[in-house]
């Protein structure tokens, strides 16, 4: 398939899980892309992963949960690929705690690396995604943003404001032709999941001690994973992701695809 061939793509929270299996996506599709994370570790692996990429990968780092890393990174990526396509808001982080022990630093900052930052990276892509070619914004909410995630109060509230603030803007930038939809992803492996992520956008869900494992049990996916994992790959994200974010979903916007098994029937 090379959908993406010629296709300039900026993926964030690229060092790590589901971001990086959509820049993998991206690039086997003949995409030129660049991936920004936190992480200068993560974004290495993520090249040592793309040997066959033949120039079409740059890094880039940056904190989207800091507006000037956010200014200086969006221009930056925009200038290696001279112009932008699709754009995929992938970074995020998860921190997991009863109500009533959670900070408010911690929710915070989750509503900031999540929410906010989703929001300053398409500002600032804004500008480059009119000129685009079919251009297209995919940005990462969550089932725990319209189903009960026990533990999650920070991480579901950051994925509620992503998912009404793509359809607000799908319909602010229909007449620049420019598409907005979401993915809600659940049931997957990435680095917030099993905890091996890197740096800030990446944290494992640190689920309370004395968690009451029991109000999980309406969160099982209904299709069976191979090998008995409790999470899908994060390939089963990325190749919808890579469909929202390409010229065949050009009839598709103001929307939110859930991939999660079929958990939340």
């Amino acid at each position: 398939m090379t959908r993406y061939t010629d296709r300039r793509v900026l993926v964030t929270g690229g060092g790590s899980g589901i971001g990086q299996a959509c820049v993998l996506r991206i690039l086997d599709e003949g995409g030129r892309v660049v991936a920004t994370d936190i992480s200068e570790a993560g974004l290495k692996d993520t090249v040592s992963k793309a040997p066959s990429a033949e120039g079409r990968l740059s890094t880039v780092v940056m904190d989207v949960g800091e507006e000037a890393s956010v200014t200086a990174g969006v221009a930056e990526a925009v200038g290696l690929l001279g112009g932008l396509d699709t754009l995929i808001n992938a970074a995020g982080i998860l921190r997991s705690a009863r109500l009533e022990q959670t900070t408010l630093s911690d929710f915070e900052q989750v509503l900031r690396v999540n929410l906010v930052g989703t929001f300053l990276t398409i500002r600032e892509a804004i500008p480059a995604l009119r000129n685009g070619d079919g251009p297209a914004v995919v940005n990462f909410s969550s089932t725990s943003a319209e189903f009960a995630h026990p533990y999650m109060s920070a991480y579901a509230a950051s994925k509620g404001g992503i998912l009404s603030m793509t359809h607000t803007l799908a319909l602010e930038f229909a007449k620049d032709g420019i598409r907005f939809n979401c993915v809600q992803p659940g049931s997957i492996s990435s680095g917030m999941t099993d905890g091996t992520g890197q740096a800030r956008q990446s944290v494992g869900p640190g689920l309370p001690d004395d968690a009451d494992y029991s109000l999980f049990g309406r969160l099982q996916p209904m299709l069976a994973i191979d090998g008995g994992a409790m999470f899908a790959d994060p390939s089963a994200v990325a190749s919808v992701v890579a469909m929202l974010g390409s010229p065949d979903a050009f009839f598709v916007t103001g929307t939110e695809v859930r991939v999660d098994g079929g958990t939340h029937m």
